[in-house]
């Protein structure tokens, strides 16, 4: 026969409002009570129903996440400071992976993975705003990224255009001046990739240094793309003294190729990515990159979240909020 609570309650002297507001992680209660609760519950195997639990209080004490790929570094390891970030907070966090479908974005919105969560964290990059809108609902919804930047919607985002531009300052400031980008198409102005161009543009042009559309490389954000985009930039001849990749895995693929070719790293080209993934510290030599602030976007953005929550209301606009950020000067590109 399963245990209940007033088995708990029996077994620990108290009253089952007492085992309740334990459950409840209710603050007011004396330590000692809490204590024989928990080991009442401990001892006899007690499990909380949990759907009971939310039908009564409304609440599941979940966040969903939706992120478009768990096996890029960059979003596992946010996802790894999301879920620590909710999880001080009282909160779990359960996932699902869209593989940047319009599908599978939109169909996280509604349906059963959102019944299950009080409120969502959401990474689209196919979705647009107004299929977004239409299908939101009345639980809150936190946007994170580039790809939806409307009023409607709370943001938490990077300085990407602003950290392209610092991280493009540096290599300039170490002589580069044929600094080649991979991972971004010359007339992107949008999203990730467009706003780190566009940071990287504005620097050339505050040191009076033409762009040049030629060393821009077009690649999916992976490593072996941006392997492939700079052997393409080598082999039709184009010089080059530095590579910012528009994220960390390009720029590793990059530098594994240049390696492979005998092309010294730092001294022939310099390389720079942007994410400060783990890995970057670790490549050899290590990778000069962007910390893009991932600690505070997860801290602002289950804040956020969690605020909307307790107000139990949507608001008339939408609160946008950029993380800063910090180089990461490395050997790569002294």
């Amino acid at each position: 026969m399963a245990v209940t609570m007033n088995d708990v309650a029996r077994a620990a002297g108290v009253s089952l409002k007492t085992v309740s507001n334990v459950l409840n992680d209710y603050e007011f209660i004396r330590p000692a009570t809490k204590q024989r609760v928990q080991d009442a519950i401990a001892e006899l195997g007690y499990e909380a129903n949990l759907t009971a639990r939310s039908l009564r209080s409304g609440k599941t004490s979940m966040l969903g996440l939706v992120l478009s790929d768990l096996s890029a570094p960059y979003y596992a390891e946010l996802a790894s400071k999301l879920m620590k970030a909710a999880a001080r907070r009282g909160y779990r966090v359960i996932v699902e992976q869209s593989d940047a479908g319009a599908a599978a974005e939109l169909g996280a919105l509604q349906g059963t993975f959102r019944q299950l969560t009080d409120g969502l964290l959401f990474t689209p990059l196919v979705a647009d705003a107004d299929a977004i809108a239409a299908r939101a609902g009345r639980k809150p919804l936190v946007m994170l990224g580039e790809h939806v930047m409307d009023p409607r919607f709370d943001l938490v985002t990077m300085k990407n255009g602003e950290a392209a531009a610092a991280l493009t300052r540096h290599l300039l400031a170490g002589g580069r001046r044929r600094i080649a980008v991979i991972g971004a198409r010359p007339d992107e102005s949008a999203g990730s990739a467009g706003l780190r161009l566009n940071g990287y543009r504005k620097a050339l042009e505050d040191a009076g240094i033409a762009f040049d559309a030629g060393l821009v490389a077009p690649a999916a954000w992976r490593r072996d793309a941006g392997a492939a985009a700079v052997a393409g930039l080598l082999e039709a001849g184009v010089e080059f003294d530095a590579v910012f990749g528009l994220n960390d895995v390009l720029a590793l693929g990059a530098l594994h190729e240049l390696l492979i070719r005998g092309v010294k790293v730092p001294g022939e080209v310099a390389v720079a990515g942007f994410d400060d993934i783990d890995e970057a510290r670790f490549a050899s030599p290590s990778l000069t990159t962007v910390s893009p602030g991932m600690e505070e976007i997860a801290e602002r953005s289950v804040g956020l979240l969690l605020d909307r929550i307790g107000a139990r209301e949507t608001a008339a606009q939408g609160v946008h909020v950029a993380a800063g950020f910090e180089l990461k000067i490395r050997e790569s590109a002294p």
